[in-house]
């Protein structure tokens, strides 16, 4: 494991979320936005939902993982560096119920999303009991990079006549000046980078990071945006293969993947009614009953903050 130096861990610490891409059973590096944790003992944890438990499955099935932290939304800090973490990840059978030991994660949580407190109160919590049940995903740090923020420049465009809206994931990815570039290395360990996205009419030309030593293969784009409060979220993952093109690099888009839609109230009613039954689908697999949540031990963790020692140089 290594250890992040006190300017890079307050750093990681203000950001708000982070890119996490663990890797598909087929090897395809699938990132996602998260919140994640940084413990006193060097590993960070995040978490998931048995609703969206695949990062889980994929934790344990190959534990090589990588956290880029490159969108400083609601940080507080002027164009923070990003920071690049590779690791590996351990992911327990057990589901967490009870925010015991953990405190601090969620506490943060309730802070960072005010409006999430009112999930642990009635009539919420009979609707939005799915998403405390929770596994528990630690990453033990054994690669560091750091880069400098991305330049915010928009997206260029096509001549006239080449259509690049035909791609697929196009509309989406021409609303962000940037993306995150999930690929592989050559011992087939996820990567991270941010990069702006060009249109031309074979598929999108990506930029990685120097230090990003990407090799062809499966691969995505991801974005994804949220407020001051973690509010007004949305994510799109635009999966595809990147390419090798006369010394650039291509990404090719297959599908789009849009968890919660485009943030309509049908999508959200959707996103809940898909959430609970994947949640049941998940403990009748395992012949497991329906954990109780401890409603009590959150609620006291929405109105008495755990505070964070600041990290020692």
């Amino acid at each position: 494991m290594i250890s992040l130096p006190s300017t890079v861990a307050e750093t990681v610490d203000a950001y708000r979320t982070c890119e996490f891409v663990t890797l598909g059973r087929d090897g395809t590096p699938l990132v996602w936005p998260t919140a994640a944790y940084r413990r006193d003992d060097g590993t960070l944890l995040v978490t998931t939902s048995l609703a969206f438990a695949q990062k889980a499955l994929n934790v344990r099935r190959d534990g090589r993982v990588a956290l880029l932290f490159s969108d400083p939304t609601a940080s507080g800090l002027d164009r923070p560096e990003q920071v690049f973490i590779g690791g590996t990840a351990v992911c327990p059978e057990e589901i967490v119920t009870s925010p015991a030991g953990e405190e601090a994660y969620w506490s943060m949580l309730f802070d960072r999303q005010p409006e999430s407190r009112r999930y642990v109160d009635a009539p919420a919590r009979w609707l939005m009991d799915w998403y405390y049940l929770r596994l528990l995903i630690t990453i033990t740090p054994t690669d560091l990079r750091t880069r400098p923020a991305p330049d915010t420049v928009e997206n260029r465009s096509t001549e006239p006549g080449e259509a690049p809206s035909r791609l697929a994931g196009a509309d989406i990815l021409a609303r962000f000046p940037t993306a995150v570039l999930s690929a592989r290395d050559a011992s087939g360990a996820p990567l991270l980078s941010r990069t702006p996205t060009t249109p031309t009419p074979d598929g999108f030309l990506v930029e990685p990071a120097p230090d990003c030593e990407v090799t062809p293969g499966p691969a995505g784009l991801l974005v994804h945006r949220h407020d001051e409060h973690l509010s007004g979220l949305y994510n799109a993952l635009v999966r595809g293969e990147l390419v090798a093109d006369d010394g650039r690099w291509l990404f090719r888009p297959g599908r789009v993947i849009e968890p919660s839609g485009s943030g309509e109230p049908r999508d959200m009613l959707r996103t809940l009614r898909t959430a609970r039954r994947t949640t049941k689908s998940y403990l009748a697999k395992r012949s497991l009953p329906r954990p109780k949540v401890d409603w009590p031990a959150l609620k006291s963790l929405t109105t008495t903050p755990v505070p964070r020692p600041r990290p020692t140089p």
